[in-house]
């Protein structure tokens, strides 16, 4: 096994400590320190990856889902807290279904798509909305619907771009 596959898989297994953390624990701030952890793991898997060339077909899987475990977890556990609306995570899940559905309906053609720029805008917008709702930011809200817009936006703009691939 790789070390950005190790990486990779300790993103995963950081999220029932995380879980336990803000659920169970009501620790904030070590939940808080758990997940930028795992959050970083997200672009450290990949770097480690492509230096040490050693992109595997394990990785190319498991990095996404290991992306979208984390971020629906905390946003998940945020509703239960009642921090946020469910509104926000019903539309940032809709939009990971519906992407990770595109992708495997062209990839059955034998069509890649990458990650585009607003993919990764995405992402790390909603790493950052969490962070900030953990903290308690005074902007957190707005930082959160600010991740929803740009997730919708990314998510339209890999169904514009593979459109020719689904007719």
């Amino acid at each position: 096994m790789t070390l950005a596959s190790l990486l990779t898989l300790s993103r995963i297994f950081l999220i029932p400590v995380f879980m336990t953390l803000i659920l169970v624990r009501s620790d904030k701030i070590l939940a808080l320190v758990v997940f930028v952890v795992a959050a970083l793991t997200d672009g450290l898997d990949g770097y480690v990856a492509r230096a040490r060339k050693e992109i595997t077909k394990f990785g190319q899987l498991m990095d996404p889902i290991a992306d979208k475990l984390l971020v629906s977890s905390a946003l998940i556990a945020m509703v239960e807290l009642g921090q946020i609306s469910s509104w926000a995570v019903m539309v940032i899940l809709g939009r990971e279904f519906a992407v990770s559905g595109l992708r495997m309906v062209v990839a059955a053609e034998g069509i890649i798509i990458p990650a585009s720029f607003l993919g990764k805008l995405k992402t790390f917008s909603q790493i950052v909305a969490i962070v900030a709702l953990l903290l308690n930011l005074p902007a957190a809200q707005v930082l959160l619907w600010i991740a929803v817009a740009i997730t919708v936006i990314s998510g339209v703009d890999y169904f514009f771009k593979a459109q020719k691939h689904l007719w």
